[in-house]
């Protein structure tokens, strides 16, 4: 079995060997090496090739910002969650525009980062609960603005595009909903539509919008 390779980059030894720990706990996970500092986690990305790099975002060196930056720009391909005490949406916004895949409180729950790694690497964005609410843009055009000037979106295509905020992949979608996975593209494709949405960000700011990772 395949396992998804994981990169920890974080300056708090005690944070790396938890972390470490956790994800190691998991039988298709493995943690493929441990970095301190911002310039160490480009170069051991660019080096070990991992899946995934959770990076802190304050750490010495380079910072996690500019440090998420430099490794898409070199592996794009190569995912990472921000990990991070700060919840403000300056610093959701930068890590997102800097290519993260992922946002995820250092408070947040063990399995919640587990959680974490499984959507990023099936292909979602993941973004911390907490911190939702705070990525819709302060006096930008709103996702879903088209839904509130006519167009409704039917069951289906609140339920895919749910389940696409919560980071499923279009396979476990189909999966999930009994459908094809031609038909969850297509339900795909006419919500993002109405919705004036153009990626999984957005939707992922629509669905902290209408209180869809509320648990049900």
């Amino acid at each position: 079995m395949t396992k998804l390779r994981v990169l920890l980059a974080d300056d708090h030894r005690v944070v790396r060997e938890g972390l470490g720990c956790l994800i190691s706990d998991e039988s298709d996970m493995e943690v493929v090496g441990e970095v301190g500092n911002g310039a160490d986690a480009v170069q051991q990305a660019v080096d070990l090739h991992p899946d995934i790099v959770v990076m802190d975002v304050s750490m010495p060196v380079l910072n996690g910002l500019e440090a998420t930056r430099r490794i898409k720009q070199a592996a794009p391909e190569i995912k990472v969650i921000a990990l991070t005490v700060y919840e403000h949406h300056t610093h959701v916004r930068e890590l997102l525009g800097a290519g993260a895949d992922g946002y995820l409180l250092k408070r947040a729950a063990a399995h919640e980062l587990i959680m974490a790694l499984r959507s990023v690497h099936s292909g979602g964005v993941h973004i911390d609960p907490r911190v939702l609410a705070k990525l819709l843009p302060n006096g930008a055009a709103d996702p879903g603005k088209a839904i509130a000037d006519g167009e409704r979106l039917t069951d289906r295509e609140t339920a895919v595009l749910r389940l696409i905020a919560l980071g499923y992949s279009n396979k476990e979608i189909a999966a999930e909903l009994k459908l094809s996975v031609k038909t969850v593209e297509t339900y795909k494709a006419r919500g993002m539509d109405k919705a004036g949405l153009r990626s999984r960000v957005d939707i992922v700011r629509l669905g902290g919008e209408r209180g869809w990772f509320a648990p049900r």
